[in-house]
């Protein structure tokens, strides 16, 4: 039985017909692995059925751009700039300690020559080109690709540089790439803080009620896939571009915890942080 077909067993309290959700998120194994429940009905947000979108985030950045789903995964940069449209959900980010973009290249190379480089970043919404800006606003324009080339265009040498994410974290020393900066720990020792990478959004125009069903749904889902992580396996097998086992397990470790269960203080506190230093630093109005 398909995804859409689980989710339209679904019923309402009062008989009538259940409100459709588009529910945006990535095909990487963080995000597969957290919203798997949900998707197979096995956590119902009430009165609603949920119908799963997949994409890149950067897609989904531009999707909510249009306000096309009304609940979707977003980079943080994205968020901040269509904060009238979207509102941010406690719980489904991707957030942590020791997670952050990294900037590699074929060969080490100072800093200081980024205005001559051949910048490559994986979409102008991600809070990686954000934390690229804010790491070196030296730097000229980026080029703007998918992140699952970046890599083979920083080896073919069609850029001298790029920010890799997500997978790729744990796979560019195999590509020969060596690393510039982790801007993720850039960031945790400038601030202290998580790094916020991505998060869950509902659309604004959303009635409360279900902002706050599908937020305790959310949280619920992640519960059950830590609860029981071999349920998920072969979603996550499903839809992942990187199979190597050990790969898709320390994704997982480093992407899903306390932080994708709920923001905490600190994890508000870093998205206050990070949305300050934007504007602070011209890149956002």
């Amino acid at each position: 039985m398909s995804d859409l077909a689980l989710n339209e067993t679904f019923s309402t309290t009062n008989g009538s017909a259940p409100r459709a959700l588009g529910l945006g998120f990535s095909p990487c194994p963080n995000d597969t692995f957290m919203f798997h429940a949900l998707v197979h009905g096995r956590v119902e947000i009430p009165d609603c059925r949920v119908s799963p979108v997949l994409h890149d985030v950067e897609t989904l950045n531009e999707m909510a751009r249009h306000k096309t789903l009304e609940l979707t995964k977003l980079s943080f940069f994205a968020l901040f700039d269509l904060a009238g449209d979207y509102r941010l959900l406690n719980a489904g980010a991707a957030m942590g300690h020791g997670c952050g973009p990294i900037l590699v290249a074929r060969r080490a190379m100072d800093p200081r020559s980024l205005p001559r480089c051949r910048v490559v970043v994986p979409g102008q919404w991600t809070t990686a080109h954000l934390l690229f800006r804010l790491w070196a606003p030296q730097a000229g324009p980026c080029r703007f690709i998918p992140y699952d080339r970046i890599m083979a265009a920083i080896g073919s040498g069609e850029a001298d540089c790029g920010v890799i994410i997500h997978e790729n974290r744990f796979t560019y020393h195999q590509y020969g790439l060596v690393k510039i900066v982790d801007l993720g720990e850039w960031w945790e020792s400038q601030t202290g803080l998580p790094i916020p990478l991505g998060c869950i959004a509902a659309r604004a125009d959303l009635p409360e009620v279900v902002i706050q069903g599908a937020e305790r749904a959310i949280r619920a889902s992640i519960a059950q896939a830590r609860q029981a992580p071999q349920a998920s396996l072969a979603y996550i097998h499903q839809h992942a571009r990187e199979m190597e086992p050990s790969v898709l397990e320390r994704h997982i470790e480093t992407f899903v915890n306390d932080y994708s269960l709920d923001l905490g203080e600190a994890g508000r506190a870093a998205v206050a942080v990070l949305q300050e230093r934007a504007r602070k630093a011209g890149v956002l109005p």
